[in-house]
């Protein structure tokens, strides 16, 4: 039995894990979720996840694995995608925690607002609250890319795909980053990776 991913493509959380699947060549069944139609809060759904979130892993056994940097990680255990010397594994953890506590609640939920909400009035507010501490987080990605090629180990990890999901598209919750060069480069290093593909190629796959 194949293992299952269920998750909405446009969203960083869920492609990064269809990223990382595609580049690990893992096969899998990915089951498209519409996240507004609230389709993470059905009973079925929330049995495999309590907490009514995708992406969820779902293994051959039934088990199943919440948080997107937890099933990254899993995936990529014993591959070139996840370091095996203790520091440098330490490191990739280091830049997901970083990417979910000071990167991710700032330019995916302004992005939401914008993209999946259509920006409505009555969220302008906290929109523009989460342009300063995301700008912040961009800001600390573009002094580590001035030195190095990649976030860890001078090589692709899955610091690099957790880290790409939500910056790729920044623009889409009105991040500019133009003022980033060194981000820039790295996006277009991360795009030449062997198994790349785009949000927009994985949904016309599906």
């Amino acid at each position: 039995m194949t293992i299952k991913i269920y998750g909405d493509i446009y969203s960083g959380n869920c492609y990064k894990i269809k990223l990382a699947a595609a580049q690990l060549q893992i096969p899998h069944d990915w089951v498209s979720i519409n996240i507004l139609n609230n389709e993470t809060q059905t009973d079925s759904f929330l049995q495999k996840n309590p907490n009514g979130k995708v992406p969820l892993l779902e293994l051959a056994d039934g088990t199943c694995l919440s948080e997107s940097n937890a099933i990254l990680h899993y995936l990529a255990e014993g591959s070139s995608l996840l370091p095996e010397e203790r520091l440098y594994h330490a490191q990739v953890l280091q830049w997901l925690f970083f990417e979910q506590y000071s990167h991710e609640p700032y330019i995916a939920t302004a992005r939401y607002i914008v993209r999946y909400l259509r920006r409505p009035a009555e969220h302008e507010e906290r929109l523009q609250q989460k342009m300063t501490p995301g700008y912040h987080a961009l800001d600390v990605m573009e002094q580590h890319l001035k030195q190095h090629q990649f976030f860890v180990a001078e090589r692709y990890t899955i610091a690099d795909i957790g880290l790409y999901a939500y910056t790729h598209v920044a623009h889409e919750g009105g991040f500019d980053l133009n003022a980033y060069p060194a981000i820039r480069a790295w996006l277009q290093r991360v795009e030449q990776q062997t198994g790349y593909l785009s949000m927009q190629a994985f949904d016309q796959q599906s």
